[in-house]
């Protein structure tokens, strides 16, 4: 298919249909054009979004979109909102089967800013924006005034909704980087992703993570220098880099094979897990598994982080998320614990009992319920100060040493820093053949 075929295009509306090929790879791509009524979408422009994602069912290849739309025809009043009913839905039948991708592009207002939650990817352009209820509605309720770019401009739904997992200068850079993202993941969730060709040997020692970690436990790194000396040649595509600083998504590949990298972030908070850590983590551990992508998971993470507004706001809901996705993944999972793995964060970052399938440590990995300095705190509140430290070094020896862990079968290997690209190329290279099926039922009942 060398160039774009045109579908239905003599069906009047805002929106194209096309089915062609991009970076190689052939996609269905569908088309907000907004010099028509502004992009907004009639009866005819929701069909035929829902088309387009019929089209790329029956193909079983990628939906990609580009939307600037100023929402549901207002001339068509009940018939625009039937038809975009049909194109949510349509988009829904899409989800886990293919990968859907959408770029805004200029206004995504009301009816299609909701298209952009149920996209697998969404990228932005500097000076698009998305929003449900508009500036005017907003000032009417609340008396804020905003103008639409500060109340749902590229820029907020990076860094505080996570809506958008990439934001470029423009439609070429936005399309771009959805390409690039595709990239890592197969035309459907029945075939294996594709393979990259690369000259980094898997073997390749790692001597410069020996030296990584702080001296101080409590000192701050860039878990991102850790994923680019395990990838082949130091690259990965980061996604909602700025949503939830405290943990990393992004997909990179080892030995040429597409993998998903999850990471505890020390630089922000400490590397402690929050709601927005949760949802982020769940959903692209999701993502992942879905599109059979292997899921490898850095920790060093001292919880979660306490707060009441954090519990008030439904904390154990949101990071029993992260739980729900790693325990119903069935890809191949490794683990790697670089230094603080502490109770409950301990279980929702993929450890042994949650199915994961290796766990490798280094030597400074600390596997416990909490802290020597807090278990101490506890257990012997009426100590004295100097008593109580001679108390944490005990405790450490005895309970935080990634080698008791080990004896009792929750870690599998104590790996040297220098070995970490080697042992989990290896291990992904043995969990390759992994196959693994759920229980029948109509879909599972997770905390959303």
């Amino acid at each position: 298919m060398d160039r774009p075929i045109d579908l239905a295009a003599a069906v009047p509306g805002a929106v194209k249909v096309t089915a062609g090929e991009a970076g190689g790879r052939t996609r269905v791509m569908f088309r907000v054009d907004p010099s028509h009524h502004a992009g907004a979408l009639s009866a005819a422009a929701g069909r035929k979004i829902a088309d387009a994602a019929r089209l790329a069912l029956r193909l079983r290849r990628p939906l990609v979109g580009v939307v600037a739309s100023s929402g549901a025809d207002v001339y068509e009043g009940v018939a625009a909102l039937h038809g975009w009913g049909g194109a949510a839905r349509a988009l829904v039948a899409c989800s886990g089967i293919v990968p859907v991708a959408l770029a805004v592009t200029g206004p995504a207002v009301s009816g299609p800013a909701l298209l952009l939650g149920l996209a697998d990817l969404v990228s932005m352009t500097n000076d698009a924006f998305a929003y449900l209820s508009g500036p005017d509605a907003v000032a009417g309720w609340t008396g804020a005034e905003l103008t639409p770019r500060e109340l749902g401009g590229a820029p907020l739904h990076s860094r505080l909704t996570g809506v958008s997992a990439f934001v470029a200068d423009d439609e070429e850079g936005a399309l771009a980087a959805l390409d690039h993202a595709l990239a890592y993941l197969p035309d459907h969730n029945d075939d294996e992703p594709p393979r990259w060709p690369h000259d980094d040997d898997p073997l390749r020692p790692t001597p410069e993570l020996t030296y990584i970690l702080p001296a101080s436990p409590n000192g701050s790194y860039d878990v991102r220098t850790i994923v680019a000396a395990i990838v082949d040649h130091g690259e990965m595509c980061e996604l909602r880099s700025k949503w939830a600083p405290n943990i990393v998504t992004a997909f990179a590949t080892i030995d040429g094979r597409p993998v998903g990298i999850v990471a505890n972030q020390p630089q922000a908070v400490a590397g402690t897990l929050d709601i927005e850590a949760s949802q982020k983590g769940a959903a692209f551990v999701t993502l992942c598994d879905t599109f059979n992508l292997p899921i490898v998971t850095i920790v060093d993470t001292p919880g979660f982080f306490p707060g009441k507004d954090l519990e008030w706001r439904g904390m154990i809901r949101h990071g029993a998320q992260l739980a729900f996705a790693y325990a119903e993944a069935t890809v191949p999972r490794v683990c790697l614990i670089t230094r603080k793995s502490y109770g409950g964060a301990f279980i929702v970052m993929d450890c042994k009992t949650m199915g994961n399938d290796v766990c490798f440590a280094w030597p400074s990995a600390e596997v416990a319920v909490m802290g020597a300095k807090g278990a101490i705190a506890i257990i012997h509140r009426r100590e004295s100060a100097d008593t109580q430290a001679r108390l944490e070094d005990q405790y450490a020896a005895e309970y935080l040493s990634p080698y008791v862990a080990a004896d009792r079968g929750y870690i599998d290997e104590v790996i040297h820093p220098a070995e970490t690209r080697a042992a989990i190329a290896r291990a992904l290279d043995h969990l390759g053949a992994k196959r693994e099926r759920l229980p029948g039922r109509p879909h599972a009942n997770g905390p959303l």
